[in-house]
């Protein structure tokens, strides 16, 4: 499987060459196959709606692209494209990254794509490990720096809203992505620096992408939590 998607990905990059589109820094060349590559896997292998993110406003500046000088998230968001913009067709997602080949990935969330759970870097892996232990079957981790996001099933605000609801008390560093919003995917570079990898990579079994649904994380997440120092707290809702 991965060689027939090695070989698609290879014929999409030659056919979406261009001289435009072919970078001038060695940074920028260097980024080329590994951005490119990250996209069109998430496309054409996982069916997932990909779209470039904003970028940032010069090769070594920490100031984004976008119009707004005060942003949270510096080149680590959409703006153009727009997030319903975002597509799994091969052919778009090659036209975009070869003309704008150091553009991150990100992922537009909900709808028939992956949602996610996201919590602080150190809360989440130990969470993670002792979910392990407790033999809870996770799906696909992205890290950064900074953060841990569980890549969960699909789900509603309304879904999420009633879950929310019925808990007692969640930790207060717990984000959502569902529908409507997105999540930085390897192998861009978080907001803050450092680069966004697969702490657990998507794995494939006979019935496809295996995703566990958001109400088994959330209740394991706040279990967890609850032996933790300062590690739950209530959320307003």
């Amino acid at each position: 499987m991965r060689e027939i998607l090695g070989r698609r990905l290879q014929r999409l990059r030659d056919r979406f060459k261009s001289p435009r589109a072919a970078p001038r820094s060695t940074a920028a060349a260097g980024a080329v196959p590994s951005l490119l590559d990250g996209a069109l896997t998430c496309a054409t292998l996982w069916r997932w709606p990909v779209l470039p993110g904003v970028g940032r406003a010069g090769a070594d500046s920490t100031r984004c692209a976008c119009p707004d000088p005060d942003c949270v998230v510096p080149g680590a968001h959409p703006f153009d494209p727009g997030l319903l913009a975002a597509s799994a067709d091969a052919r778009m997602v090659a036209w975009w990254w070869t003309r704008r080949p150091t553009a991150p990935v990100l992922l537009a969330t909900g709808g028939a794509a992956p949602c996610a759970v996201s919590l602080s870097a150190g809360a989440a892996a130990r969470a993670v490990v002792r979910l392990d232990a407790q033999g809870m079957r996770l799906g696909p981790i992205v890290a950064t720096p900074t953060r841990w996001s569980l890549l969960v099933a699909p789900y509603s605000l309304e879904r999420l809203g009633e879950l929310l609801y019925a808990k007692d008390h969640v930790p207060s560093s717990l984000r959502f992505h569902g529908e409507g919003g997105y999540l930085l995917l390897p192998p861009s570079t978080a907001s803050g620096g450092g680069q966004v990898r697969w702490e657990r990579e998507p794995a494939a079994g006979r019935d496809g992408l295996w995703l566990p649904e958001v109400e088994a994380v959330v209740d394991a997440l706040v279990e967890a939590s609850s032996g933790a120092p300062g590690g739950g707290s209530r959320l307003a809702y």
